[in-house]
């Protein structure tokens, strides 16, 4: 298994205890670590978000189907990627599943390469999406710490101002506005014009 994977976790959801064993066994070849549950509700009583992880699960269920379940997790904004797996699903239930974000949807008997090419795909995609997360609190703490003033020199450098225009729209000096930048910079931790205007853009600071 590789080290990327290394402290992932693969969560089976499915009412069939046979199901889930054959599912274990299947994901436990690869490496992979595996947490079951024959309920969603169980699920959601023990679901850590700790370790990026995949959600395996089945559609038809008692109490909480998993559309339900997949419902449940966006309003508790769990982003957890979801592979669905069904023996019986109707067309309209796989469509829906995928427009609300799964990453796959799986009909019974499925091809097991398959399974695992999927949940392999699902974590990493976890795994990015994580990054981002921290990536964009970062940039936010860091865009935090700028002054009222920084902040309207930043959104002039983006409308892509020069120093002299930017002085004369705030009606100060040319090295007031260097200033201003030269902290800017220092404070976004950026190396370059170019990419602070990359990261205000990207992560929409402004």
């Amino acid at each position: 298994m590789e080290l990327e994977y290394a402290n992932s976790r693969v969560y089976l959801v499915d009412d069939d205890p046979d199901v889930l064993d054959s599912l274990t066994v299947l994901i436990k070849l690869t490496g992979l670590k595996t947490v079951s549950f024959e309920s969603a509700v169980d699920f959601l009583d023990s679901y850590c978000s700790e370790q990026p992880s995949c959600l395996v699960l089945d559609i038809q269920m008692p109490l909480m189907g998993g559309l339900e379940l997949q419902q449940e997790l966006s309003k508790r904004n769990i982003n957890i990627p979801i592979i669905f797996i069904s023996g019986n699903a109707e067309i309209p239930d796989a469509v829906k599943a995928l427009k609300a974000g799964a990453v796959d949807f799986l009909e019974k008997p499925f091809e097991p390469n398959k399974l695992i090419e999927g949940i392999l795909s699902a974590i990493r995609k976890d795994i990015k999406n994580r990054e981002e997360r921290i990536e964009k609190e970062k940039i936010k703490e860091l865009f935090s710490s700028l002054s009222a003033r920084e902040k309207e020199v930043l959104q002039l450098i983006i409308s892509n101002h020069s120093s002299k225009q930017a002085a004369k729209q705030l009606d100060v000096s040319h090295r007031t506005i260097e200033a201003h930048r030269a902290r800017i910079m220092e404070k976004m931790q950026a190396v370059s014009t170019t990419e602070l205007v990359a990261l205000a853009v990207k992560h929409t600071l402004i």
